[in-house]
């Protein structure tokens, strides 16, 4: 497996890191999250100016410059060790993987305003019934005149606090946990009959709790026809936990320097902690899992273009692999800090809850290893559909 980055990957890796270091200081961030939760930050339109990384998986026909999973890859990383607040994975990555699969003229403008940074899209696909199952629909659109009215409750919407546009999936047809029947709509989140209730989650990100009550949507709204809106979600979904792969190894190459620094520094018994050979193990089984976490992004990112069962199965290998490497990296981290490491003045500690959240985004360690498991299976585990059914794994 080639792992080498082209030369234009390395200049766009370069110029994001130089950006990220100006910008985003451990105080810079601090203060950013002291701000109101609706306040949209200042650099994203500079992401858009200066870099250009907002059009950076975009399809040429749309304006962007036609990059693939290994440039959002890159990207990823960039933001996990800056911890970046910028709505990248939320807008580009998986607002934009629906944009770009969509037929509509709406999908078409969208995404233009994305590259160009005029507007921030948030993907409301989780409900507080379903879990990690993204079929398990319970709002719903009904056809009317030549529009459509959508009710329900999608929860944690990341992002959603200073975005103009949600991509809701809605039920058009069907039973509530049927593949078949599932639309996804663009929504002006600005809209009367949208009530959001907005929030910060434990690292600091914001996010917004979305109460739909009869809200009218015209036809062009419908990005997504319901023959194809699961088929649609679902590929995005496992895009955008594979860009989440790449974030936690920029978290967790973080975490494991910033560790290594500080048991440089602390002394314990005259003598500082990185002499004791007990705390070397542990440093050494840290940068283990480090390094098996990048190599099984690398794998999934490679991935994203086969077949749906094959990228499904690559995709959990790397999320179950990468989750377990969080958890491990992340608590080892606060044990050789001590106390301290989880207080808000040391920038470990910030590192430690955003990985502890990447665990469960997009599905949990133990979800993608029955996820896994089922995909395993002959013909995409038909055998045991519906004992995992029945333990909500699907």
């Amino acid at each position: 497996m080639d792992l080498t980055f082209t030369d234009e990957q390395r200049m766009l890796q370069d110029s994001l890191d130089a950006f990220l270091q100006r910008t985003y200081g451990f105080e810079q961030r601090r203060a950013m999250l002291a701000r109101p939760v609706q306040e949209p930050s200042p650099h994203w339109q500079v992401m858009a100016d200066e870099l250009g990384i907002l059009g950076a998986c975009m399809p040429e026909q749309l304006g962007g410059l036609g990059g693939t999973p290994v440039d959002a890859m890159i990207i990823m990383a960039s933001i996990g060790r800056r911890l970046a607040l910028e709505p990248f994975l939320e807008s580009v990555v998986l607002a934009g993987g629906v944009l770009r699969r969509s037929q509509s003229p709406l999908a078409a403008h969208l995404a233009r305003q994305v590259i160009a940074g005029r507007t921030r899209i948030a993907m409301a696909y989780a409900e507080p019934q379903a879990r990690y199952c993204w079929r398990d629909v319970a709002t719903f659109a009904k056809r009317d005149g030549d529009g459509f009215v959508l009710s329900g409750h999608k929860a944690v919407v990341v992002g959603a606090p200073a975005a103009d546009v949600a991509i809701v999936s809605a039920r058009l047809a069907g039973d509530r946990r049927s593949a078949e029947g599932i639309g996804l709509f663009a929504i002006d989140l600005k809209a009367p009959s949208v009530e959001r209730r907005d929030y910060r989650l434990i690292d600091g990100r914001p996010a917004s709790e979305l109460y739909l009550e009869g809200v009218r949507a015209p036809a062009e709204s419908l990005l997504v026809p319901e023959d194809q809106g699961f088929a649609v979600l679902e590929a995005v979904l496992d895009e955008g936990a594979t860009a989440l792969c790449a974030e936690a190894s920029g978290v967790l190459r973080e975490l494991l320097q910033a560790t290594i620094d500080y048991t440089k520094q602390r002394k314990q018994f005259g003598a500082p902690l990185s002499s004791f050979q007990v705390l070397q193990h542990r440093m050494v089984d840290m940068f283990i899992a480090v390094e098996e976490a990048v190599s099984m992004t690398h794998m999934a990112t490679l991935h994203l273009d086969r077949p749906p069962l094959e990228r499904a199965r690559a995709v959990s290998a790397a999320k179950a692999k990468v989750g377990a490497s969080c958890r491990f990296v992340g608590q080892s981290a606060i044990q050789l800090h001590g106390g301290m490491g989880i207080t808000d003045e040391l920038a470990v500690s910030h590192f430690f809850k955003r990985s502890t959240l990447i665990e469960s985004q997009f599905g949990s360690t133990d979800h993608h290893l029955a996820r896994y498991e089922q995909l395993a299976l002959p013909e995409g585990g038909k055998t045991h559909q519906k004992v995992i059914q029945q333990v909500g794994f699907i």
